[in-house]
């Protein structure tokens, strides 16, 4: 092979703090690299794909040397900053429905599924913290007639594909909740909740115990001279040369020149409320702990969280989407943001009055027009397990999982098969059309989704 240099042509930004990571302890960062380093294993990325990958490789490859390069630091980009639900079932967002095809959706309920227990098993190998996984399920709930008529399709869809599930009324959703916003929900038991930024860091600390896998931060891969026996991958004090390179940066792999036009980038952003007190949650009622996803796949999502070593008891809501080609967000669009999570949690909690946000965040998704991963070997010995399609825990974690097993050749991976069926990402409409079209579509369809936003 010829040597080939590919340069990083931006470095994503990410808009407002990670509300997750900033309700932990603080904590000494990784070293960033200031060294040459010679390795077998460079993973760009230190997200839910990155730390799967890692976890991955040390089952299957426990004698060779591993190297995680994160650009910031862990759990402040968008690993941190994602709602926490890791979801079992079809959950496609660029549908009408979450659901698909009878056949392409049990093929992804067993791949989720699998993620979701090869997650479990890192949390329970790495001792985690009590709270940072809880296998509590979620539901899907309405406030209109439209997001009833959603969650009937969707309860159908899961008669027909044997899945167990529980319809619940308004009074059982109060009970929940607390709230009288919601008059139905769907309850199913499979997803899993964690605190997210909490599951990277000790995903983190648990892989650097294990021999031959070491963590740098605030190391951006500026640029990769791929070579016929080894990579050197550039960062602004060091390089790493790697006989493999496995891609887990989601959509910024586009900023590498590969799969250019093919991928969207998405902003979804949330808040955050302060602490509740004592007498805040005896107003608001409901369960400790629990997750609501909305009827309309535009409208609002709501996790209420107790106490995960000292952070309190809170409230976030998540609404809002835009895509932002230049993996930037803008004042405007945080601005919108606070204004519209400020309205939908008003709705929801009118005993809450006078509660303050305390973060707002934006966070990045990646998706393709046909719902498919960027994934595969790009080069000789370099990997990407990208585009998550908005589902970063549990897809990301997947990916991973599935770029190692590919990356160190496991050809008798059922898994592995069923991952890879799938088609390449198509070509995205051209610009400006992409982005004009695309966001009037999300304004109008925020719109539509009246009192589930």
């Amino acid at each position: 092979m010829n040597k080939t240099t590919i340069k990083a042509r931006r470095l994503p930004k990410d808009p407002g703090p990670a509300g997750w990571n900033s309700l932990l302890p603080q904590r000494s960062p990784y070293p960033a690299l200031d060294t040459d380093l010679t390795v077998d294993w460079a993973i760009v990325g230190g997200g839910f794909a990155g730390m799967a990958a890692a976890h991955r490789l040390s089952q299957l490859v426990n004698d060779d040397s591993i190297v995680i390069l994160e650009a910031s630091e862990l759990a402040k980009g968008p690993a941190g900053r994602n709602s926490g639900f890791m979801i079992d079932l079809p959950h496609e967002l660029t549908a009408e429905s979450y659901t698909g095809g009878h056949d392409e959706d049990m093929k992804n309920i067993r791949l989720n599924r699998m993620a979701i227990r090869f997650a479990c098993e890192m949390a329970k190998e790495y001792d985690f913290a009590p709270g940072t996984v809880a296998p509590t399920g979620k539901v899907t709930a309405a406030s209109t007639e439209k997001g009833l008529r959603h969650v009937m399709d969707y309860k159908q869809h899961l008669e027909a594909i044997g899945e167990s599930f529980e319809l619940m009324d308004h009074k059982q959703m109060h009970s929940y909740t607390g709230t009288n916003f919601y008059h139905t929900g769907l309850f199913t038991p499979g997803a899993v909740m964690i605190q997210p930024a909490a599951f990277i860091r000790q995903a983190a600390d648990g892989l650097v115990n294990k021999k031959g896998v070491r963590i740098f931060e605030n190391s951006p891969v500026l640029q990769i001279d791929l070579g016929s026996s080894t990579h050197v991958l550039k960062t602004p004090n060091g390089r790493v040369r790697a006989r493999n390179v496995i891609m887990t940066v989601n959509g910024h792999i586009e900023s590498f020149g590969f799969f250019k036009s093919k991928l969207m980038h998405v902003f979804t952003y949330a808040s955050m409320t302060r602490k509740l007190s004592a007498e805040e949650l005896q107003r608001l009622g409901g369960s400790a702990d629990w997750g609501i996803l909305p009827a309309d796949p535009i409208g609002t999502t709501v996790r209420k969280v107790s106490d995960f070593q000292g952070s309190g008891d809170r409230l976030i809501i998540r609404n809002h989407a835009t895509l932002n080609q230049s993996l930037e967000a803008n004042p405007a669009n945080m601005a919108r943001a606070k204004r519209l999570q400020q309205k939908s949690f008003d709705a929801r909690f009118p005993m809450l009055k006078g509660v303050e946000m305390e973060y707002l965040w934006g966070g990045r998704l990646c998706l393709s027009l046909n719902s498919v991963p960027a994934f595969g070997e790009l080069r000789e010995r370099l990997w990407s397990a990208c585009c998550q399609n908005g589902l970063g825990t549990v897809k990301g974690t997947l990916a991973g999982m599935m770029a190692a097993e590919l990356a160190s050749g496991q050809p008798n991976s059922d898994y592995l098969r069923d991952f890879m069926q799938v088609e390449q990402p198509k070509r995205l409409p051209p610009e400006p059309f992409l982005s004009v079209g695309a966001n009037s579509v999300m304004r109008f369809k925020e719109w539509q989704a009246g009192l589930e936003l």
